[in-house]
């Protein structure tokens, strides 16, 4: 079995202090962990970082995907901020995220604190606000999207409630809230067990000593509760709008980028350009939409650095 080992070193004297410390040690790691490590380094290069060079290669290229192409530099890049359609699908993209990370971490939050209180069943509650997260995207948006498309004016026109009898998916202004609906019905439960674990870590005796003090429920939730799972809804909402801004099968299930293309979001907007014959052109647009990604990676990293969240 392999082992690491570790240099002893003698402790070392704080100079502000005078006390004595001792050394961080430095563990050497066995070759046998580089050998591990190996296959999955081999697959993710070959499955991952390779196609990814090729694809931004191709962004300065006037490639359709196949066939002859030539070196175009930036011009695609170029295009690109220019292009109504892409800076819509832009938009709509950033404005879903930012409204669906809202419903979904305040909705998540509240459901949280409900299940770690002093609530009947609240074990059987934990399992039905979970299965959500199991079903498949494309099947909840095609659920939803009967739901939506005749459930929903069926009765409508029964009440004779005007807005409900016809389908809010066939209205440009209004289907992006069927989107955030869906997604959310999805999104929550994964942001519920976060927050669940998150107060589950804080220690009872907290409450006890705010109870003696003369706390009252929404005292001991706005200064004690938030600040000390403040790092959980940070991870919640950046992790979040990362996942939103990828925002593909729900849409295609629920309007397929429609009506026109007021829903389409970028993942769509890539996809279809793919097929399209605008290979080069939609690969520059994924290139710009991966360094988005990694900027919210590296602020996701700069945010909880140093948080003991999990």
């Amino acid at each position: 079995m392999a082992t690491t080992t570790a240099a002893v070193t003698a402790p070392k004297t704080d100079r502000r202090t005078g006390a004595a410390t001792m050394p961080r040690t430095r563990r050497k790691v066995e070759g046998v962990y580089y050998l591990f490590l190996l296959p999955a380094l081999i697959l993710f290069t070959l499955a991952i970082t390779i196609p990814a060079v090729i694809g931004i290669f191709f962004s300065f290229t006037n490639s359709i995907g196949f066939g002859d192409w030539e070196f175009v530099g930036i011009i695609n890049y170029i295009a690109l901020f220019s292009d109504p359609a892409i800076l819509q699908s832009y938009l709509f993209t950033f404005w879903f995220a930012f409204v669906t990370v809202i419903v979904v971490n305040l909705i998540a939050f509240l459901l949280a604190v409900g299940l770690v209180s002093r609530v009947r069943l609240k074990t059987g509650l934990r399992t039905i606000f979970v299965i959500p997260m199991v079903i498949s995207g494309i099947i909840i948006a095609y659920v939803f999207n009967f739901l939506f498309s005749n459930s929903v004016p069926a009765l409508g026109q029964s009440w004779g409630i005007a807005w409900m009898s016809e389908s809010i998916l066939a209205n440009p202004d209004l289907a992006w809230i069927a989107i955030v609906i869906v997604t959310a019905w999805q999104a929550i439960p994964g942001t519920l067990l976060i927050y669940i674990a998150g107060l589950l870590s804080i220690p009872g005796d907290v409450y006890e000593a705010a109870d003696i003090d003369g706390a009252g429920k929404l005292q001991q939730l706005t200064r004690i509760t938030l600040p000390l799972v403040a790092g959980y809804v940070v991870i919640n909402i950046i992790i979040g709008f990362k996942d939103f801004l990828n925002a593909y099968d729900i849409i295609v299930g629920l309007t397929n980028g429609g009506p026109g293309t007021a829903t389409r979001s970028i993942a769509m907007t890539i996809f279809t350009g793919f097929s399209g014959g605008d290979y080069a052109y939609q690969m520059a647009n994924a290139t710009i939409f991966f360094l988005i990604a990694i900027s919210l990676a590296l602020l996701q990293l700069r945010l909880t650095r140093g948080r003991n969240v999990f």
